[in-house]
């Protein structure tokens, strides 16, 4: 997912189908060490436990018809939420259907969407990500939850075509964006209620999770990486997402840090000893595609840099990671854990 300069549009989309057969994948963790401080050495799995989101409270009933804005700049009035499809390239909207109390109503997920309270829907996009215009058909939506990136301008006119009813939602994720999401689809489905209460409790825990980053003479300089096999490795840089969770975590992403201007670059030992990470951050998938950490430092220039040289890894399953949704601040907590070796995490 990195790129050449002249090249960023291509990389942009090539990290969007990737990003689809990688979130496809399982999410168990697998840890091969200890965290620590700073100064320790060795890897470990951050875990958030249940994968699940946590409902905010029983099902609530929908106040309908529902106008909301749609991403794409259409006014969308949503009139029936008994059948909803929740499809993005992150599983994000599945997750915030669920928080909000309306698993029940969910009759389709993206592939993305992996965990246990979802893994028995069908899902309407291909091993790739890419959206499948029949599969959401087949499922007689009366309301679809997706984005701007995950569906094509020429897969949206195929939906506007058939007369389902869909809301769009911005595709990137960032922490600034995780309440108005989580608002965005509760009004878009009817229950703003329960929307301002799961907000309310997904900012209390992305705060108490921040507030328990440790004070540090310095920032560490973490880098995250998407892998995919050897023969697809990439250090994120500015806009990846994952350069805002490593700011909550209180750290420095090293990426944007050492002159990367993409979402996503290819390594190189030039990029990678460049960034000289003190800590590398990556999906639990993606360090099993390389042959975990024995095999991550095989890769160019990884061996070069503190965090390789300290084998300082930190992996999280990639069902939550880059998520950005309801379990956002069990994310951070399990994360300023592995990351700084705390046990009030």
């Amino acid at each position: 997912m990195r790129c050449l300069v002249n090249a960023r549009s291509a990389a942009r989309t090539l990290l969007i189908m990737l990003l689809g057969i990688g979130l496809v994948a399982g999410v168990t963790a697998c840890s091969s060490g200890t965290s620590g401080t700073s100064g320790t050495r060795g890897p470990v799995t951050a875990s958030v436990g249940d994968l699940d989101p946590v409902a905010i409270g029983p099902e609530p009933t929908p106040v309908l018809p529902a106008t909301v804005k749609s991403f794409d700049g259409s006014d969308v009035t949503v009139t029936d939420t008994s059948r909803i499809i929740a499809a993005d390239r992150y599983g994000t909207l599945a997750q915030t259907v669920v928080a909000l109390g309306l698993r029940s109503k969910l009759v389709g997920r993206s592939n993305s969407a992996a965990f246990p309270a979802v893994q028995d829907l069908p899902t309407v996009s291909s091993g790739a990500g890419t959206l499948s215009v029949e599969s959401v058909a087949a499922l007689r939506p009366t309301v679809f939850l997706t984005d701007t990136t995950a569906v094509t301008p020429a897969l949206r006119e195929q939906l506007k075509a058939l007369g389902i009813t869909v809301v769009y939602f911005d595709p990137q994720r960032t922490m600034d964006g995780v309440v108005p999401q989580i608002q965005a689809v509760a009004a878009a489905l009817g229950v703003p209620d329960a929307g301002k209460a799961l907000a309310q409790r997904t900012r209390d825990e992305i705060s108490a999770a921040t507030a328990s980053v440790p004070h540090q003479d310095s920032k560490p300089k973490i880098a995250f990486l998407y892998l995919r096999s050897t023969a697809i490795t990439m250090i994120a840089g500015p806009g990846s997402g994952a350069d805002s969770l490593i700011t909550a975590l209180g750290g420095i992403d090293a990426g944007t840090a050492s002159g990367i201007t993409q979402e996503f670059l290819p390594i190189t030992s030039e990029a990678m000893i460049a960034a000289a990470p003190d800590v590398f951050l990556l999906m639990t998938d993606g360090l099993a595609s390389v042959g975990g950490v024995d095999g991550l430092e095989k890769i160019p220039g990884v061996a070069q840099t503190p965090a390789g040289r300290d084998r300082r890894v930190v992996d999280m399953s990639d069902a939550v990671l880059l998520s950005f949704g309801p379990n956002t601040g069990r994310v951070l907590t399990a994360l300023v854990k592995a990351v700084y070796g705390t046990s009030n995490a």
